[in-house]
């Protein structure tokens, strides 16, 4: 099925969630020009002493570290952090609290955000060595500029069609977790990746436009390990191109009972990523099936693979195939169920996807930020 065709407009925001699967293939082919300069870049910063490697970027951008980090520790047998750039911006000394060199990895839609541009600069200037990866949609980006040439980064800039011309980050997110795990090495099958984003959307609209129909004021989404950071894209989704007016919430499965429960009402929809890790799957089935009891069946969505019936009756929305890969790489194509239901509840409410804040209250790049000068030794 062709966006066209979908019933849920030709909206840029449609068309780039529907682009996903064919902008794949053509990251991967950006990241392996790149690889001989990627690699060595990689390896500088691993021969050194006790190195970090800290995965950065706001908002979306920070969930793709949030999303890649677990495999990527994995693969490398190192810890892996996921820090924000406002995070770092805020309280740099908390971050760069030692003399360790640091690789940072720096995702960008645009590469305009102060934050993104302060904190690289500001952890540059606090670590005795830092090799800095920058992974962006939009190589005339300022973060891409700043950095090209510099023989201590690598710019790794995707193709155009990435760099999401709507309000909400759809393709550039997918585009720049897949670009994070090619670059450091993991073997991810992209046109199997490819097969099941296009799976996915061949059921998307109908799903989607079921659960806006439903007309929930509250979309709770859950995941284990690496799929947390997947379910808080998913909320941030739909309080942006909803504007707020269907409430996103995001915890892990474990996590939700202590407290964040107390938000399920009758007008609630749970959705639980099933993780392919067996272990932690075992907690996402646990709370799916609490949350039937809590909700009623109708109320539940667990996505997972077409088996995925030992979750109390709860509505299953599959992910064809990837049933052995790695969480960051299934939640590529998973996410797509978000960004769907997303689109779906804002036409619904009548809202513009591409532009649901007409008056400015928050905007496509950040604005409002003042960057202030970081005094070293001052408290």
């Amino acid at each position: 099925m062709t966006v066209s065709e979908s019933g849920l407009g030709s909206s840029w925001t449609a068309r780039e969630i529907w682009q996903q699967p064919t902008t794949w293939p053509r990251v991967a082919g950006v990241v392996e020009r790149l690889r001989p300069r990627v690699e060595e870049l990689v390896s500088a910063a691993l021969f050194e002493a006790s190195p970090r490697i800290v995965l950065t970027g706001a908002g979306t951008s920070a969930f793709i570290g949030e999303l890649v980090a677990p495999a990527l520790a994995r693969h490398l047998g190192r810890q892996v952090e996921a820090i924000a750039t406002t995070e770092i911006v805020a309280d740099p000394r908390a971050v760069a609290a030692d003399d360790r060199p640091m690789l940072l990895v720096s995702f960008a839609r645009s590469g305009n955000s102060p934050e993104s541009l302060a904190a690289a600069q500001l952890l540059g200037s606090l670590t005795p060595s830092l090799r800095h990866l920058v992974i962006t949609c939009d190589s005339r980006g300022e973060l891409g500029r700043q950095w090209d040439g510099d023989e201590n980064a690598v710019v790794i800039a995707l193709p155009e069609e990435t760099n999401d011309r709507g309000f909400a980050m759809t393709s550039s997110f997918t585009g720049m977790a897949l670009a994070a795990l090619l670059a450091f090495g993991l073997d991810v099958d992209v046109e199997e990746l490819a097969r099941a984003g296009a799976g996915v959307l061949g059921e998307a609209a109908e799903r989607a436009s079921a659960i806006a129909g439903a007309k929930p004021s509250r979309l709770v989404y859950l995941g284990s390990g690496a799929l947390r950071g997947l379910a808080r894209e998913s909320a941030l989704k739909c309080l942006e191109l909803t504007r707020g007016e269907v409430v996103g919430i995001a915890d892990s499965s474990l996590g939700f009972r202590h407290g964040p429960k107390s938000v399920l009402d009758d007008r609630t929809i749970a959705v639980v990523f099933l993780s392919t890790d067996r272990y932690a799957r075992s907690y996402d089935e646990d709370i799916a099936r609490e949350l039937v009891l809590a909700l009623g069946p109708n109320r539940v969505i667990v996505v997972g693979d077409a088996d995925s019936g030992t979750c109390g009756g709860a509505q299953v929305w599959p992910v064809p195939g990837l049933a052995t890969a790695p969480a960051a790489v299934w939640a590529l194509a998973a996410v797509i169920t978000a960004q769907t239901t997303a689109l779906a509840c804002s036409l619904a409410l009548d809202l513009t996807p591409d532009n649901p804040f007409p008056g400015g209250e928050v905007n496509r790049v950040v604005r409002g930020v003042v960057i202030h000068e970081f005094v070293e030794g001052v408290s």
